[in-house]
């Protein structure tokens, strides 16, 4: 029996996510000082150089927390299932059945927290990177390693979904042990290779937050050898990764599958990313990126057009969220179809 539809990404999925560093870039200098701050001697004529390995212990008690929320969220589907109450059973009736699905459950859990872990960061790298509040709960440079550990911890919860899901394909799967693996490798990494319904489209997107968040992650460990500027144009990409997990879960997820409550509230989580967007870029930290009169412009007049554009596009987007979560529907699907058999199709 081929395996539960689902995605490779959270279930609310992938995404990523993304995915660490999922905002616009942090000085590099602010990081320096960030590790400085936090770990350097005080003697020290240079400050230390912030390392992966310094960032992953860290990144302890983030990950702790992360993987508290997890179980909870693994907790509420669970019940959710047994009460009868989830969207899942109406898209997929036979994964009622608990014992036999819970490793799926909990792929779906570790997918929602690597979304709010990916939420929760690219919120931080907006911050960071735009006008600051007067009064925050921690100094500069804490903010900056909490943004890196959160980010570490988004690649890895994203990890663990995916894997997880591919350990389901496994364990649902009839065929020897090396047609079950090829299958599994297949269906959740390979772009492509998931060709049931709607995965034929989310999977690839999920995989994309997947494979982008990675490197665009990990990339600010090596800052020094690329440049500065190369590191932060390439970073500001890590956006791209964030909205792609959000569309993989509106997609694919399928406590999310309808219009309803669910759904709503992922959208209304993109309204305080969107005002933040906005105002970084009204308000941009570095000089060089603020927005002067046509006359005033020191640059090309299609840099400047370039900027009016997505100021305008993040003004327009925020106006689509809201009308979105005031109706409480985005064009999706808001009846459940009369033969959902023919969007997951499982052999015996």
């Amino acid at each position: 029996m081929n395996p539960p539809p689902e995605p490779a990404t959270p279930d609310a999925e992938k995404t990523p996510a993304p995915a660490p560093a999922a905002s616009p870039p942090i000085p590099a200098v602010g990081a320096a000082a960030a590790a400085a701050g936090e770990g350097a001697a005080p003697a020290a004529a240079t400050p230390s150089r912030v390392t992966l390995r310094s960032d992953i212990r860290a990144s302890w008690l983030d990950g702790l927390v992360a993987l508290v929320v997890t179980a909870v969220v693994f907790v509420i589907l669970f019940i959710r299932i047994k009460a009868e109450t989830s969207s899942t059973l109406t898209v997929m009736p036979f994964m009622a059945d608990t014992g036999a699905f819970w490793m799926y459950y909990l792929s779906q859990a570790f997918g929602w927290s690597a979304l709010l872990w990916a939420w929760g960061t690219v919120i931080i790298g907006l911050l960071l990177s735009g006008p600051r509040p007067a009064r925050l709960p921690l100094s500069g440079p804490r903010l900056e390693r909490l943004h890196r550990t959160t980010s570490l911890n988004t690649i890895a919860l994203i990890v663990a979904h995916a894997l997880l899901f591919a350990a389901e394909l496994i364990y649902q799967d009839t065929d020897a042990w090396p047609s079950r693996v090829g299958t599994a490798v297949l269906e959740t990494f390979i772009p492509g290779g998931y060709n049931s319904g709607t995965g034929v489209w989310a999977m690839p997107i999920g995989q994309a937050a997947l494979y982008l968040a990675i490197p665009l992650g990990l990339l600010f460990y090596v800052r020094h050898r690329i440049g500065p500027k190369t590191w932060r144009i390439l970073h500001r990409f890590v956006l791209v990764v964030y909205v792609l997990s959000v569309w993989h879960t509106l997609l694919y997820g399928t406590n999310v599958w309808y219009d309803g409550a669910f759904r709503n509230t992922v959208w209304l989580l993109q309204l305080p990313i969107a005002a933040l967007f906005l105002l970084r870029l009204l308000r941009p930290a570095r000089r060089s990126e603020r927005l002067a009169s046509p006359s005033a412009h020191r640059g090309s007049k299609a840099g400047w057009s370039l900027r009016l554009t997505g100021r305008v596009a993040a003004v327009a987007i925020i106006g689509v969220l809201v009308a979105v979560i005031a109706s409480g529907r985005d064009g999706g699907r808001t009846v459940p179809p009369e033969d959902t058999s023919s969007t997951h199709v499982h052999d015996d």
